[in-house]
């Protein structure tokens, strides 16, 4: 390939990189934020998030993006496609989020929560200082798994008419007729995004070992 398929190979992964990074740290907070207000256990607000949770995890992601691209219309909103892309992503990955962050705090011993009562500790300090940071640490690889899957999923945005990586491989490949040169080269692309969050992971972990310590 010339430096100009190339060109344009990293404006595709760019343009997927982009929209997956905001929709992953979106997904994760609004995903902590779900799990905290379902282990609350309110009955009409507990059953309302679990059917959202069961219906973003059992829906294709590109049915999702073309639901919530083509619907706007009809609700008298003209949504960018960039935003609906990010709006897709975001309600599918804060559905698997939630219930990773939900099985983590459910999975929390109970002592540590005694003893910190015992040591007139407030409910909401010992949520900040000992089970929020160590809820974090545990559920890291299972959030980086999640995060892999939405960038592996991300090609889905091409419906809509955004040139992400995997449509500008597809465009390139239908000019030059020879697909194999930029499929090899948009995996290894897809490879450097998600190793990068690999990479996260190991650091986040290595500190947070260094700081138990």
């Amino acid at each position: 390939m010339d430096s100009s398929a190339w060109g344009l190979l990293l404006q595709g992964a760019w343009t997927t990189a982009w929209i997956s990074a905001v929709s992953i740290a979106l997904g994760v907070v609004l995903g902590l934020i779900i799990a905290l207000i379902r282990l609350a256990r309110l009955p009409f607000i507990h059953q309302l998030l679990g059917t959202y949770i069961s219906m973003a995890r059992a829906t294709p992601l590109v049915t999702l993006v073309l639901f919530i691209f083509l619907s706007g219309p009809t609700f008298g909103i003209n949504l960018d496609r960039n935003v609906a892309a990010i709006m897709a992503l975001t309600l599918n990955t804060t559905a698997f989020n939630a219930e990773i962050w939900r099985s983590a705090f459910n999975n929390f011993s109970n002592d540590q929560r005694e003893a910190a009562m015992a040591v007139g500790m407030t409910p909401w300090t010992y949520f900040r200082r000992i089970m929020l940071p160590q809820t974090v640490i545990s559920s890291l690889p299972n959030l980086v798994n999640e995060m892999s899957f939405l960038v592996k999923g991300s090609p889905a945005i091409a419906v809509i008419g955004i040139v992400d990586l995997t449509r500008v491989t597809n465009r390139i490949s239908a000019v030059t007729y020879d697909p194999l040169p930029p499929i090899l080269a948009a995996a290894l692309l897809y490879m450097a995004i998600i190793g990068f969050l690999v990479w996260g992971q190991r650091i986040a972990e290595r500190k947070a070992n260094r700081l138990a310590m």
